[in-house]
């Protein structure tokens, strides 16, 4: 199948059908089957309360909480238009006091589920108020099983380890950075997760300047696709990605075979050899 990583730019919208013909576009030129969208790259309709709304950490967050229910319908359609899956760039959902950072991914046939983040940044926690939602699910779809670590969750190997174990044969990992140590560590993390669970990880970031919202008034990275550097992949274990801070579409053709190859026969075994790390070996 054929995986498209967005390199994704925060854009102004006057009304939410702007929005939606940026969508539309990215999708129609995406050409692929798995299609993956960065974290928070949904803030962007906080532009569509104006400029106060957008330039203030708590109303942005309920503006764009409130145009979910058009959202939904809009990615649903290009999903069932274009016959591919979207994981679409998550935002704030509001299902208690304070919302949750929730990524939704879609298929032909409407929603699949979602995922929510599940720890959250310094930023996130002291500053927005955002709060986690702990719950990891696997989507068995007709691509692959796929799961899903929300940017800062790709930084913690049980939560890899925990999708894994599931079957998880792809790894998707939105992202939002404003720097690029925020990006390196994020970077370093999806990687870290292909070797050891010998799995395919997709990283798809927000990029570029927005100087009219502060929650994401920078974003540093780029696109890419990783896997198990151990034989049946590249070296490198960059299958592919694009320059930094370079909007666009990073795409790979993956065939998932090599994932349970891979886990039986390549020239280490990480995701076997898992369980010898019991802390009890390792420390007396």
């Amino acid at each position: 199948m054929k995986i498209a990583a967005a390199a994704y730019p925060i854009d102004w919208f006057d009304t939410f059908d702007a929005y939606a013909d940026k969508l539309t576009r990215w999708v129609a030129e995406a050409q692929a089957d798995l299609l993956v969208f960065p974290e928070y790259g949904a803030m962007e309709l906080a532009s569509l309360g104006g400029a106060a709304v957008a330039g203030d950490l708590e109303a942005s967050l309920h503006e764009v909480a409130r145009h979910w229910p058009a959202v939904h319908a809009l990615h649903a359609d290009l999903a069932t238009r274009h016959g591919c899956h979207i994981l679409g760039a998550s935002g704030p959902v509001f299902d208690g006091a304070r919302p949750v950072n929730r990524a939704v991914l879609y298929g032909p046939d409407g929603v699949i589920g979602h995922q929510d983040k599940q720890i959250m940044t310094r930023f996130e926690r002291e500053d927005w108020d955002v709060t986690g939602a702990p719950g990891l699910r696997v989507f068995d779809t007709a691509l692959a099983r796929i799961g899903v670590l929300i940017c800062y969750d790709s930084e913690f190997p049980l939560l890899g380890r925990i999708l894994a174990e599931a079957g998880a044969e792809i790894l998707l990992v939105p992202s939002c950075t404003d720097t690029v140590a925020g990006f390196t560590r994020v970077r370093i993390g999806a990687m870290a997760r292909a070797l050891e669970s010998q799995c395919v990880v997709v990283q798809a970031p927000t990029v570029g300047p927005c100087d009219w919202m502060p929650a994401l008034d920078e974003n540093r990275g780029r696109a890419a696709i990783y896997g198990p550097p151990d034989g049946f992949w590249p070296e490198t274990g960059i299958i592919a990605e694009g320059a930094m801070d370079a909007p666009g579409w990073v795409r790979a053709q993956i065939d998932l075979s090599r994932v349970r190859t891979s886990r039986a026969e390549g020239a280490v075994l990480p995701f076997a050899h898992w369980p010898e790390q019991d802390r009890s070996r390792l420390i007396r």
